[in-house]
């Protein structure tokens, strides 16, 4: 009996000291309640014919982008107070609609104004042109995905970002 208890305790010893390979990495910056994403916010921009109604934006040299990061874009829509728009965002105006839009490679961010090919971007009030400020968030998908988190919601996107 002695030597059935020893040979229990010692399968017992050598299975819970193994040690197994590491697993997958985790999501850095991921302090068990908030995950520290990344952003920042543009300087004014101006969407003139010039530009053709257009705007880069490099992303700064601190903020790297993965293939599994999502890259969010929101219009500063009011200041009193701060208040943000989840890019496409679409205006109505008496000459027709138009919309904020973007797209993202790594290097950097393009905003820019879409419409139909019959709408004349000239007819645009300056307000809707000039001086715009966006934010440019950069969460990994698989979080949002895992957190069911609500990216049309400034405020709570932002509660995962440093």
């Amino acid at each position: 009996m002695r030597k059935i208890a020893s040979l229990v305790f010692a399968l017992t010893f050598l299975i819970i000291s193994c040690e197994g390979e590491q697993g997958p990495p985790g999501f850095d910056g991921q302090d068990g309640v908030n995950f520290v994403g990344q952003s920042f916010e543009t300087l004014p921009l101006d969407f003139t014919a010039n530009n053709s109604f257009e705007q880069s934006v490099l992303f700064p040299e601190n903020i790297e982008i993965d293939d599994d990061d999502m890259v969010l874009v929101y219009l500063l829509w009011d200041e009193n107070p701060d208040t943000w728009r989840l890019l496409p965002q679409t205006i109505y105006t008496d000459s027709g609609e138009f919309q904020y839009n973007f797209q993202d490679n790594f290097t950097d961010v393009t905003i820019f104004l879409d419409a139909p090919s019959d709408f004349d971007f000239n007819t645009l009030l300056s307000g809707d042109t000039l001086n715009q400020v966006f934010r440019v968030v950069v969460l990994p998908i698989e979080y949002i995905s895992s957190n069911n988190l609500d990216i049309t919601n400034y405020d709570d996107v932002m509660e995962y970002v440093q």
